[in-house]
């Protein structure tokens, strides 16, 4: 059947995931972290047994922790490779532990009829099952082409985060590795469109491309430096849409814009000059 509107307000089961040191120290390989070695702002992040430095886990990990599938139950069927991810959203409550486990309930928060396509949008909330304490909310939006039409709201649109008219406050560049894909794979997306060269052709695609999250993560270990000394326990929060394909081995870019004592726009570049994430947004403490 096609994609179900009154699928809105449906709730997936609660379901736990749990992480290792090791899936820590993974995911922030996958995301461009230790690229330079001997760097100390990377440690914490890439080693677990350094001298004098405590591991610590990347804000960002938490989009490869909470499962959003139960959510996805009732939208109905659509083909898979006609999904693109639009917008993503995490908000940090704690800091993420470098090992532990959380229980995750996802819902269908929203369904738009753009025309052409539909959006999706899903909310995740995720605690500790040790306390049960906030640990982070996930929002993320997927637009599925060719399931629009459908007589449903359009929904919201047009911009928002939009930078200041002048040059950015940071620029920070990072390349991403030929093989950049295959190791954010690990952490989870095993989405062959990022892995296997004939799914991506069926997708328009002359090679795989690299998950958005993994330039999400690139984006965010930019932020956490630049804004928040390295320190996970500041970050708030971050958002944006994704924009262009990325495909491993291009050079990233994410110019910030200070916007307020707790707040910065961002977006990020490839090869230069084309926006691949853009509406960006971001929270922090002092």
């Amino acid at each position: 059947m096609p994609i179900n509107p009154d699928a809105v307000g449906h709730r997936g089961a609660p379901v736990r995931s749990s992480w290792t040191s090791t899936d820590s120290l993974l995911y922030a390989v996958g995301v461009g972290a230790g690229q330079e070695p001997t760097d100390p702002a990377e440690l914490p992040f890439v080693t677990e047994n350094s001298m004098s430095v405590d591991q610590r886990a990347l804000p960002t990990m938490a989009v490869v922790l909470a499962d959003v599938s139960g959510a996805f139950a009732n939208i109905g069927s659509f083909n898979p490779v006609m999904l693109v991810h639009g917008e993503q959203r995490v908000v940090c409550h704690s800091e993420l532990p470098v090992a532990g486990e959380i229980e995750s309930t996802s819902e269908i928060t929203a369904i738009w009829d753009k025309g052409k396509g539909a959006v999706i949008e899903v909310t995740a909330h995720a605690v500790s099952t040790e306390d049960g304490s906030a640990l982070f909310d996930l929002v993320m939006s997927a637009f599925i082409r060719g399931e629009g039409g459908f007589g449903g709201e359009r929904g919201p649109s047009g911009p928002m985060n939009a930078p200041p008219d002048r040059s950015p406050d940071h620029a920070v560049s990072s390349v991403t590795r030929p093989e950049q894909a295959l190791l954010y794979r690990l952490s989870g997306d095993r989405n062959p469109l990022h892995s296997d060269p004939s799914f991506a052709a069926m997708a328009g695609f002359d090679r795989p491309i690299l998950h958005g999250l993994c330039t999400y993560g690139f984006a965010g270990r930019a932020l956490l430096h630049q804004r928040c000394d390295g320190d996970p326990g500041r970050f708030g929060s971050i958002e944006g849409r994704f924009s262009s394909p990325v495909f491993p081995g291009e050079e990233l870019t994410t110019e910030i814009w200070r916007t307020g004592e707790g707040s910065a726009v961002f977006r990020v570049l490839a090869s230069g000059d084309r926006v691949v994430f853009d509406s960006g947004g971001c929270t922090f403490s002092a």
